[in-house]
């Protein structure tokens, strides 16, 4: 979502409980408990067509299986120095001298302080002997890795088991958790394929902590995108009122039924505006499924870095806006690259599917079976041609961010050698990349291209947010090496009466991207 946007897509958190007081996270378990008694299969139950004149008898039959998640975990404590300890050390006044096994600890070093801190949450059990689903934010620790150290689940007779955190999955937000026990109320996951903007749809959940809450709604929109990137980018959004403390709780539809998980909300101030987001069944049940097997969810894979035909890339291709997602960038030797893929390809289709903006590459191409062959589209130097490639698994996201370099930077660049004037090219300060110039821009050793010494505030080229340090490796899909070559490229665009031209650009260690910029006199 772009940052001009005022919305703010916010995780359904649980209450972010910082308790710098050492307390615990509340939850204050209300209601019914309704009839403790396990959700019949979706094929048993007959379609409701039209509003229901209440909600009632559906909620107390399904709220049992919702539950309540809470987490805990301490965390360090940064301490402040006493300045009265410094002075005495300094000037020799009296101190206190602990000994090895003294009030600062062991060896005299001081023990770290550490605070409690915790999260609330929502759930849903899916089985009689007690298997949880939520959202892996819920129990990610609080440095954003690792797990949290407890995770209590309640159920709405307020009885607390301590639960197993049986497997978790970042990609999807997902995780899987296990109480022990039996006969426990349970739901199961729906066909959210089938689901129809307009449709009827309950949410049960503990928002601010308030256990046990139903909100109903309809189906706003489907297969709707937040980040335009992602297997996993294609939310259910409701109008049901969805909260802080939502998140990982379930939306069913009026079968009683799970066909999403509530996990993200779209607000200026984190409150429900009426945005909510869930993610589907048909996207969540197969993880869930794997995860229960003990396996890694199988995910497609291509190595290709893509991103969408917007507005101001698809005019210096001459093509149309959303009509496929232009690839920046090919891992050596995955399968893409064994296929021929290259950067500045468009990818229109994958596997007869056609790609856009609710339907990203990403999306069809994770949700291919690994091991497939599967024919691509792609739109090269204005021409279309089919290229097959087989499908690979998925890296761990762990793995992915050692190979994009572990996210982007900006490095210090150094002056020297000749410069073009920034009113010659695009507003920007360009000179030829040295291995010095590389090292302070924190480049691969392996980049090549111009790198952007400075840019013009006033220029186009800055309001598409190029900055100093950046590397120019292509214009217009042509590598260039030097500044004058650039200079070439945009006048030949010019000629040819392009109003902009498309730059292959890399920031530091992170991945490159296309960047369209206006080549109107200045």
């Amino acid at each position: 979502m772009s940052s001009k946007e005022s919305g703010k897509v916010r995780y359904a958190y649980g209450v972010a409980m910082a308790l710098l007081l050492g307390g615990t996270a509340f939850s204050i378990a209300t209601g019914p408990v309704g009839a403790q008694v396990a959700q019949n299969s979706p094929s048993a139950m007959a379609p409701r067509p039209g509003a229901p004149m209440s909600f009632a008898e559906l909620s107390a039959r399904l709220q049992p299986a919702v539950v309540n998640i809470s987490t805990k975990q301490r965390v360090p404590v940064r301490t402040q120095t006493d300045p009265f300890e410094e002075f005495f050390r300094r000037f020799g006044g009296p101190n206190v001298q602990p000994g090895p096994q003294g009030p600062q600890g062991p060896q005299g070093g001081i023990t770290p302080r550490t605070r409690e801190t915790g999260s609330l949450g929502s759930g849903f059990i899916i089985s009689p002997d007690g298997y949880v689903v939520t959202n892996n934010h819920l129990i990610t620790g609080a440095t954003g890795t690792g797990t949290v150290d407890t995770v209590t689940v309640t159920l709405t007779n307020r009885k607390e088991y301590t639960a197993r955190i049986v497997g978790r999955d970042a990609t999807s937000d997902l995780a899987l958790l296990k109480i022990d026990g039996n006969n426990f109320p349970y739901v199961t996951f729906g066909d959210s394929t089938r689901s129809r903007v307009g449709d009827w749809v309950i949410a049960i959940g503990n928002p601010y902590g308030l256990g046990g809450t139903v909100t109903a709604g309809i189906i706003s929109a489907l297969h709707r995108g937040i980040t335009g990137v992602g297997a996993y980018d294609r939310y259910i959004q409701t109008d049901a009122s969805i909260n802080m403390g939502n998140s990982g709780g379930p939306m069913f539809d009026l079968n009683g039924n799970v066909i999403g998980i509530n996990s993200a909300l779209i607000s200026p101030t984190g409150a429900s505006v009426g945005i909510g987001l869930a993610i589907p069944a048909e996207l969540a049940k197969p993880v869930i499924d794997s995860l229960r097997r003990g396996q890694r969810p199988q995910r497609g894979y291509l190595g290709i870095s893509l991103q969408p035909l917007d507005e101001n890339i698809a005019p210096t291709l001459g093509l149309p806006k959303d009509s496929g997602e232009i690839v920046r960038w090919v891992q050596p030797g995955a399968a893409a690259a064994r296929a021929g893929i290259q950067p500045g390809d468009v990818v229109v289709r994958v596997n007869g599917q056609p790609v856009t903006p609710d339907q990203t590459a990403s999306y069809l191409i994770a949700n291919t079976q690994v091991g497939a062959r599967i024919p691509i589209d792609i739109i090269r130097d204005g021409r279309q041609t089919r290229i097959t490639a087989t499908v690979g698994q998925r890296p761990t996201e762990e793995q992915l961010a050692a190979l994009t370099g572990g996210g982007e930077g900006e490095g210090t660049v150094v002056g020297g050698g000749s410069v073009v004037a920034p009113s010659q090219v695009l507003g920007l300060s360009l000179q030829p990349l040295t291995p010095e110039l590389a090292r302070g821009a924190r480049l691969p050793a392996s980049a090549r291209g111009v790198i952007v010494v400075a840019v013009d505030p006033s220029s186009d080229a800055a309001e598409e947010g190029l900055q100093r340090g950046d590397l120019v490796m292509s214009v217009n899909r042509q590598p260039v090496t030097s500044p004058a070559q650039v200079t070439a490229a945009v006048e030949a665009a010019r000629r040819a009466g392009r109003t902009s031209v498309l730059l292959l650009v890399k920031r530091g260690p992170g991945p490159e991207a296309f960047v369209a910029v206006d080549i109107a006199a200045r």
